[in-house]
């Protein structure tokens, strides 16, 4: 798609100031991003209101379009992401140890009291499914937004969705117009290294986007069938690999990626 934004998430090079960071993400070949806002990163959520806007800026001067956030959804944040014109706040949904329903329904009490916020601020709250300790499906998050207002949208992932085992043919069709962002990553299962007489154990590993169990051209075809034309975001997580190598591997998924769209 000609008109298509393609955006890196800058976590691995979250310390760098803009001026450095713009010039790297023009490097692999991005026009977009999505920035984390957390303790540690260059903008945290206690600098964020003061920050935001001349990042937002000083990208922009390098070509660089800020697409979300990755923080949480206080009303500082957002009324920052306001500011800034960043449109979409990215969240996960986290199940604790109270278990399944009593997560989500700490969750939904938590949405729907900032509702009027993101309406206010004119901000959407994207939620990803994530494997794991999270709401990990499409459907258990339409379950959970079900009847809150537009503002809150499914950000699909395709790592998330793989190691989750469903198929993005239909995760993505499920989605529907709830869909506000789509990440690419790929991901498996691998054997943990443990002796040959201990019980299987696995971790999860991430790599190149043409290593794993998600199929990145058959989600391509999947986002042309239901009209996306949203961003996409590679979301350059790749195991083992440093900050310099994650750089080199996240432009040349960039360049495969987009050759099927």
């Amino acid at each position: 798609m000609a008109n298509r934004t393609w955006a890196v998430f800058s976590k691995p090079w979250a310390a760098l100031p803009p001026d450095e960071l713009g010039p790297l993400i023009n490097r692999m070949g991005f026009t977009a991003a999505e920035i984390p806002v957390r303790d540690g990163a260059y903008l945290t959520p206690v600098s964020v209101p003061e920050r935001l806007a001349g990042f937002v800026g000083q990208l922009a001067d390098h070509g660089v379009h800020v697409i979300s956030v990755a923080s949480e959804p206080t009303e500082p944040v957002l009324a920052a992401c306001a500011e800034a014109g960043v449109p979409l706040l990215r969240v996960m949904a986290p199940i604790g140890a109270g278990g399944y329903h009593a997560s989500t329904q700490r969750l939904r009490s938590q949405w729907e009291s900032i509702a009027p916020l993101l309406e206010r601020y004119r901000v959407n709250l994207g939620i990803q499914p994530h494997h794991g300790a999270f709401v990990s499906t499409v459907l258990g998050l339409l379950e959970l937004i079900k009847d809150l207002p537009d503002q809150f949208r499914v950000v699909w992932d395709a790592g998330h969705d793989a190691l989750a085992g469903e198929n993005p043919a239909d995760t993505l069709e499920q989605a529907g117009d709830r869909l506000g962002l789509v990440n690419l990553k790929n991901a498996e299962y691998r054997r943990s290294a443990e002796s040959p007489d201990a019980a299987a154990r696995y971790r999860t590993w991430f790599g190149p986007g043409d290593q794993g169990m998600a199929d990145w051209p058959l989600i391509m075809e999947a986002l042309h069938r239901i009209d996306y034309r949203g961003p996409i975001c590679l979301t350059a997580q790749y195991t083992d690999l440093s900050p310099e190598q994650v750089a080199i591997q996240a432009g040349a998924d960039l360049t495969w990626a987009r050759s099927f769209d």
